[in-house]
């Protein structure tokens, strides 16, 4: 991550990090062959100087005709959202591929978990391609499923088990998801966590949230008044996740030591510090934040919640946004008439996501135009059902 010092406001979020090999690193614009083998394109990308990316993009993805439909996430970079075909949050996206079966191909600009989620709800007969396969998540891959496994034996030998009801972030990956749907519980989004908690407890006394620690702490305290006493987290790497037997039997939430990379970064003090440079400035975070940040701020959100709020907010207002920053550097140009600004100094992308860029994404239009098939996603029989079944319980929610 990248720091500058003395960032200016809004005009700040027009600047990039110094292009140190590091920085290049996380924005997805090098790669390091020692920690990333076994990702590299079969063929070879586009150089990012190339002047003719912009149009060999169009260029292909017009030879593929409705053949391809383009999923843009909403922390993608402008380069790539230009040729998305609809934008939106994770769970959105999957649920557009899933509504256009004449798609042979849904290129995803995302990252893995989201690319699984689309090649679960699509029909077996669409492909699902990443752009680069080192587009992952850090929430989604800090619990595996041989973590909560163990931790359900865990439960199990506390006598917590039978009692206990997952409920899972939409950010997770199939696996997780898959456990999910075979242990009675259910997914959720950032829109819909209190709806899936509330669904949760009527099944059961308790909760096993997975994998952000943060989501489910603000759910329970915030928005169903559960107390911070009724909360334990679990880590998966201590033994017995570092909680007794009693504190088990004991917790309501039981939460999973999981957090977004990107919203774990906002403080307390970004919250104070902004609120001192701009008077009556409105501020409007992420729920993935963590708990104090959410409750010292104005508005607490999803990244759909947040976009309307900002389409809402009168001409002439305020805004500190506590999201990932090519987000808020949209809605800034998209709102001149605002002052938005982002809530922390630090200049913070989504490493991951960065990593699709437009070469990776000319590499995978041509690739797919000239009937090679790259990067495609694929989820096992067995896995898909049992987390569609579980994403099936979280569409069935009132």
């Amino acid at each position: 991550m990248t720091t500058t010092q003395d960032l200016d406001f809004p005009r700040g979020l027009s600047e990039e990090p110094e292009p140190t090999p590091l920085a290049l690193l996380l924005l997805g614009r090098s790669a390091d062959p020692l920690s990333e083998r076994g990702v590299e394109c079969p063929g070879d990308l586009p150089a990012p100087s190339d002047p003719d990316l912009v149009e060999r993009a169009r260029a292909a993805k017009e030879r593929l005709g409705e053949r391809v439909f383009v999923l843009g996430h909403h922390y993608q970079r402008d380069e790539v959202i230009q040729f998305a075909d609809v934008t939106g949050d994770s769970f959105k996206l999957a649920r557009d591929a899933a509504a256009r079966p004449q798609a042979e191909f849904i290129v995803f600009c995302g990252v893995h978990f989201m690319a699984e989620s689309a090649d679960i709800l699509t029909s077996g007969d669409q492909q699902v391609i990443l752009p680069d396969l080192a587009a992952g998540c850090s929430m989604a891959d800090m619990a595996t499923a041989e973590q909560v496994a163990e931790c359900w034996d865990v439960l199990t030998e506390a006598g917590a088990a039978g009692a206990t009801v997952p409920v899972s972030y939409m950010n997770s990956s199939a696996d997780i998801k898959a456990f999910t749907g075979a242990h009675g519980g259910t997914i959720c989004t950032s829109s819909n966590a209190k709806r899936a908690l509330e669904w949760a407890f009527q099944q059961g006394e308790k909760v096993l949230f997975l994998p952000d620690q943060h989501l489910g702490r603000n759910t329970a305290v915030r928005d169903m008044g559960l107390s911070l006493d009724d909360c334990v987290v679990y880590n998966p790497h201590k033994p017995g996740g570092g909680l007794t037997a009693e504190q088990l039997r004991a917790a309501k939430m039981i939460l999973w030591r999981g957090h977004c990379s990107v919203h774990g970064r906002f403080s307390l003090d970004s919250v104070n510090d902004v609120r001192e440079r701009i008077p009556g400035v409105n501020v409007l975070v992420h729920p993935e934040c963590k708990h104090e940040v959410v409750s010292a701020a104005d508005h607490v959100g999803s990244t759909e919640y947040i976009i309307k709020a900002l389409d809402a907010a009168p001409a002439g207002s305020a805004w500190a946004i506590g999201t990932e920053l090519n987000l808020v550097r949209r809605l800034a140009k998209a709102h001149p008439d605002k002052q938005i600004v982002f809530l922390d100094k630090t200049v913070c992308f989504c490493s991951t996501m960065n990593r699709i860029d437009l070469p990776h994404l000319v590499w995978a239009l041509e690739s797919l135009a000239d009937g090679t098939v790259v990067n495609r996603i694929e989820v096992d029989k067995e896995t898909e059902a049992n987390a569609k079944l579980a994403l099936e319980r979280m569409l069935a929610l009132p």
